[in-house]
């Protein structure tokens, strides 16, 4: 999947510069957030209209503050941030994942706290119909968290996947183990029914799960070549070396950062260019017993290579070629200039 040419002749297309596509990312901003949210910002083909955050890793109030640090700390204070969905669909929050990401949700790096920016007044529901609407036919939407947020846009703007070109979601696991159960990955079991939701919307999706993520993996050495760079990128080296300790031991046995939400970005862009990427069926297990959060994906003609296949609900990315990591580190150390 590569990120269509935009038009060039709207006023819009000329807000976020001629050949850029307009991304929303819709995010729990933690570790792999943030490196998914510099990447963007350092692609000469995107360019990011907005953020909408959620509950996941930390608080939706407190990912909307991460993120005003994150574009603070790239020099971005004209990208709104709207403050989303607190809780699921169904239930309560069980849980916010700081054991990973630190308590302020970054790795506990020492990025400032005292920023000048603030959230939008908009709900992010409101932010996505806005941007939905000003960009129509043209808006891309990163979702790298608990799909509640489009699941409520989807309840509450009549036309809404009309107007989105497609979304590509982080999350879920294929033919992999979960990493929160043996059966469900975090986005999806924070939030079943709003997963289910979104994936089987009349809109194009992307499922970009564990299979994947969990594959694509920074290393000591990559970590180290961006502490060498710039302030954004030895902040991805802090932080990655937080998630190295705290996840990287325990998913690996041994000190490396997954790529979860940097490479779903990958796909967006078209940096990635799956090996294996069919359109095929997938449902979310919303039961209550020990599958509920599991991605349900047919993945039975992988023995014929995914050949005549009957139309699927969700293009599910299931082989990538391992280099993201370095083209990763490569677009941090080396953004591109914005006209």
């Amino acid at each position: 999947m590569s990120v269509p040419p935009a038009p060039q002749t709207s006023s819009t297309a000329a807000a976020s510069g001629p050949d850029r596509t307009p991304v929303l990312v819709d995010c729990d901003t933690g570790i792999d957030d943030a490196m998914a949210l510099l990447y963007l910002l350092a692609h000469p083909d995107v360019e990011v209209v907005g953020v909408t955050t959620v509950f996941g890793n930390n608080t939706a109030a407190r990912c909307a503050q991460n993120t005003l640090r994150v574009l603070e700390l790239a020099g971005r204070h004209d990208i709104p941030v709207a403050v989303g969905a607190e809780q699921p669909l169904v239930g309560e929050v069980t849980y916010l994942a700081t054991h990973v990401h630190g308590e302020d949700g970054l790795g506990d790096t020492g990025l400032p706290a005292d920023i000048h920016g603030r959230p939008v007044d908009a709900t992010a529901v409101q932010l996505i119909d806005r941007l939905s609407a000003e960009y129509a036919g043209r808006l891309r939407i990163l979702a790298l968290a608990p799909l509640t947020n489009l699941a409520h846009a989807l309840d509450e703007i009549r036309d809404i996947t009309a107007r989105v070109v497609d979304v590509v979601a982080m999350g879920g696991a294929a033919d992999a183990p979960g990493n929160q159960s043996p059966a469900a990955e975090a986005n999806v079991i924070h939030d079943p029914e709003a997963a289910q939701q979104v994936l089987t919307a009349a809109w194009p999706t992307t499922l970009v799960p564990l299979d994947v993520t969990m594959r694509e993996v920074l290393t000591d050495e990559h970590r180290l070549t961006l502490a060498a760079g710039s302030p954004a990128a030895a902040f991805v080296a802090a932080a990655a070396d937080f998630y190295m300790g705290a996840y990287g031991r325990e998913s690996f046995g041994k000190r490396s950062s997954p790529c979860h939400d940097a490479l779903a970005a990958g796909v967006l862009t078209g940096d990635v260019v799956p090996l294996s990427a069919p359109t095929i069926d997938v449902v979310v297990d919303t039961t209550d017993g020990p599958g509920r959060g599991a991605t349900i994906c047919d993945t039975r003609a992988r023995y014929r290579g995914f050949t005549d296949l009957a139309p699927g609900n969700c293009t599910v990315v299931l082989e990538t070629d391992g280099r993201f990591p370095d083209l990763l580190v490569d677009r941090l150390l080396h953004p591109a200039t914005r006209s």
